[in-house]
């Protein structure tokens, strides 16, 4: 494949989709972001069939679209070729990959968000060149990517790395048959709803964000704020040992927004991982936060489609 070829990049997710155009070298040369079309499943299709075509239209003079990659939220199931994302409109186990390969004429290459995120961090953030990494992903919801021995781990139906449902906590509550107990416990989502619930802030229109103010107050010495993180520290540094002990990576990443402020949260997930952990596993094992922010994914997703086409030798 000529160096003149890019990759058209989507980071699909429930709130925004993060387009772009990717080089072979991990070179941005076009970037947009815009919030998720929730009205309808084939206005989402449109909204994605547009945004690449836009992607494409932006390509420099003699520069051509080697392929398109997606990163998409909740289960992406390859064998069957349909993706379950409840956080969208309409995407209840569609066929994805058939529905826009009828309108994109280019190359399509799918994958999960999970997988994407570590596929990006290992090619051009932290974990650069390591073959052996997780990235567990704390938003809305709690995901991880994983690869091991330089190959992505994707389980029989490509439901590795739902770590969402941990079970970490043995008092069954059933918050935790919708969502999982790690989930229920630690994401941003429910660290902004206990905050609400403790009465901490007020009510909030996004309890992300709520769980954003909750990690400012924290580092700002708040007491109570603290507090709240140090239980949440607490069910996230459970559900890293338990990776590092069942998967002996080099690295953990850890992404989402709450570990892009302030070290608070960081240094409590390390201190309670080390307390659970199998000692030479996590003694070997670094815990970082991610390099590449919020646009792990969408390097991700330029990686995903990168890898297909060095693999056909393009």
């Amino acid at each position: 494949m000529s160096s003149n070829s890019v990759i058209v990049a989507l980071d699909i997710g429930g709130t925004k989709i993060s387009t772009g155009l990717v080089t072979s070298s991990g070179g941005l040369l076009f970037r947009r972001l815009e919030f998720t079309v929730q009205t309808s499943l084939m206005n989402s299709l449109s909204q994605i069939t547009r945004l690449i075509q836009e992607a494409a239209s932006q390509s420099p003079a003699g520069y051509s679209i080697a392929g398109v990659g997606l990163a998409v939220p909740g289960w992406f199931n390859q064998r069957a070729g349909t993706v379950w994302a409840p956080n969208i409109v309409g995407w209840d186990h569609i066929a994805l990959p058939e529905l826009l390969r009828q309108k994109v004429p280019f190359p399509l290459n799918i994958d999960s968000d999970r997988n994407a995120y570590v596929l990006g961090e290992t090619w051009l953030g932290c974990a650069k060149g390591l073959e052996d990494v997780i990235f567990l992903a704390i938003g809305t919801g709690i995901g991880a990517g994983i690869l091991s021995g330089g190959l992505l781990v994707n389980g029989h139906d490509g439901l590795a790395g739902s770590v969402g449902w941990f079970a970490l906590q043995p008092q069954f509550q059933e918050i935790y048959a919708r969502m999982g107990c790690f989930e229920a416990e630690a994401s941003g989502r429910s660290i902004g709803r206990k905050a609400e619930e403790r009465g901490l802030l007020e009510a909030e229109s996004s309890q992300e964000r709520g769980a954003r103010a909750v990690v400012k107050a924290a580092e700002d010495g708040e007491p109570q704020a603290q507090a709240l993180l140090e239980e949440a520290a607490q069910f996230i540094g459970m559900g890293v040992a338990n990776l590092i002990s069942a998967l002996n990576p080099q690295m953990v990443v850890l992404g989402g927004g709450l570990f892009q402020q302030g070290d608070y949260l960081l240094s409590a997930v390390r201190r309670e991982a080390a307390r659970w952990g199998q000692p030479f596993a996590i003694a070997r094992a670094r815990l970082e936060r991610s390099q590449l922010g919020e646009d792990a994914g969408l390097y991700g997703a330029a990686r995903i489609a990168w890898n297909a086409v060095n693999s056909s030798g393009g």
